[in-house]
């Protein structure tokens, strides 16, 4: 009888708990929201850059839950109510609201003079609007261990696909060594792991996709002729490459593949990269 009415007075209690935890999640983000009035340096798909009354400058950061006007001009009067953002000093718009238009003199935006904006605060913007990027070329170079070879290869960037930390990232390689030349074309696709928040200058990837491996290998030693390297076997493998690596901000990345089921293609790749 006792456990039936602890279970009850549990049940009767259940909403209430969940109501009081749903009120104190949406109190706190109100206490966290802020509204700024100023006029608009610079806006893009992704940012948005105000200058203050007292000449401070604010760099907010959109996402889909962002309620702003399809075009914010340079020069208008806006108000932007926001919370903390993950980006370094930025916050988080939730409502973007045109107070004023941009004042225009014959037919010309004119945006008001200011002092310059920090270099601080254009780096950011920059960095956000690089990563905001759905389509990037890359470089990478490196070494191959077992067959030794140096590598260097090309890559595209895609993304973010299904998840906004999933990229798909296709890229072709070319490897050669003493005995061994070696055309890699790889789909793999990377996953940013949720270990490290965007605040930070680096964050840590996982990676995996098929490989398709063209290589050219021949060792012969002739009596009196040392060695003769002949470059004539041809050889096709298909094998699945898993990688992982840290990326910076700028677009550096170090990164460490292994291919399976890929013999003689390398067992172990260690790759420096950059995407532009």
């Amino acid at each position: 009888m006792r456990c039936i009415c602890a279970l009850l007075i549990a049940c009767a209690l259940s909403p209430l708990a969940v109501s009081q935890e749903t009120a104190s999640s949406s109190q706190q983000q109100t206490e966290n929201e802020s509204t700024v009035e100023g006029t608009v340096v610079s806006s893009s798909r992704r940012t948005l850059v105000v200058r203050t009354e007292d000449n401070q400058y604010r760099l907010f950061v959109f996402d889909r839950n962002t309620s702003k006007p399809s075009v914010i001009p340079a020069g208008a009067s806006v108000r932007v109510v926001s919370t903390p953002g993950e980006e370094p000093d930025t916050r988080l718009a939730s409502n973007v609201t045109v107070l004023e238009a941009a004042p225009r003199a014959q037919g010309k935006t004119v945006t008001p003079s200011a002092a310059p904006v920090p270099p601080q605060v254009r780096d950011v913007e920059r960095e956000i609007r690089h990563e905001a990027r759905r389509w990037r070329l890359g470089v990478h170079a490196g070494a191959a261990l077992d067959p030794e070879l140096l590598l260097f290869g090309v890559h595209s960037q895609m993304g973010p696909i299904f998840n906004r930390n999933v990229l798909f990232r296709p890229n072709a390689e070319f490897a050669w060594g003493e005995v061994t030349d070696l055309i890699a074309l790889n789909l793999e696709a990377i996953y940013r792991l949720p270990i490290t928040t965007r605040r930070q200058n680096w964050s840590a990837y996982v990676g995996a996709g098929p490989g398709l491996t063209f290589l050219h290998q021949n060792f012969e030693r002739q009596q009196g002729q040392g060695r003769n390297i002949d470059f004539g076997n041809f050889d096709f493998d298909a094998g699945f490459n898993i990688l992982t690596g840290v990326r910076f901000r700028r677009g550096t990345f170090f990164e460490i593949k292994t291919s399976l089921y890929a013999r003689p293609a390398p067992t172990l790749r260690l790759i420096f990269g950059k995407d532009f």
